[in-house]
C-alpha cells in the first residue's frame, strides 16, 4: 500500500493550517495538506524550514523537535534516524546557503515519515520550485 504522505503528495505529511501553499489542492484526507504534485510537497517542506529558520531554528535538533513535537512523536527517536540518514549532525547551524543540506535533511524526513526511501529527483524538483533556501 502506498504511504499516506504519498498518496497526498504530501511525503513530509504537513498537517492542514491556515497557510496556503503553492501547487496545494482539495484532498480528502481530513489531517493532512494534499498537493497537485510531489514536488509542490517538498516545495512546501522547504518554505516551512526557510520560515523555521528565519525563527533561529536553524539545527537539525530544532528543526526536528517543532516539525514532530514530544507531544505528538518519539521526537529522539526521530532526529536519531533524521541524523543518521542525512549525515548532517543534530547541532551544525545551518543557513539559506546550506541547500545541499537540506536536501538531505528533507529526503531523510521523508524516510521517516513514509518508510520509503524519497526518490531525490523529485526532492530537487520541490527545491527548486522555491527561493529561500540555496546553495552556496
Amino acid at each position: 500500500m502506498i504511504p499516506r504522505g504519498l498518496r497526498n503528495n504530501n511525503p513530509l505529511n504537513i498537517r492542514h493550517s491556515a497557510d496556503r501553499f503553492q501547487g496545494e489542492i482539495a484532498g480528502t484526507d481530513e489531517s493532512f495538506k494534499t498537493f497537485s504534485s510531489i514536488a509542490y510537497g517538498y516545495r512546501a517542506a522547504f518554505v516551512i524550514l526557510a520560515t523555521y529558520l528565519s525563527r533561529g531554528w536553524n539545527t537539525l535538533e530544532k528543526i526536528i523537535f517543532h516539525w514532530a513535537p514530544p507531544t505528538e512523536n518519539d521526537t529522539e527517536s526521530y532526529l536519531s534516524r533524521v541524523e543518521k540518514l542525512s549525515g548532517v549532525p543534530r547541532d551544525k547551524e545551518l543557513t539559506a546557503a546550506d541547500g545541499t543540506d537540506y536536501l538531505m535533511i528533507v529526503a531523510a524526513m521523508s524516510f521517516v515519515e513514509n518508510g520509503r526511501n524519497a526518490d531525490i529527483a523529485r526532492v530537487m524538483a520541490g527545491f527548486h520550485l522555491q527561493d529561500k533556501i540555496n546553495y552556496q
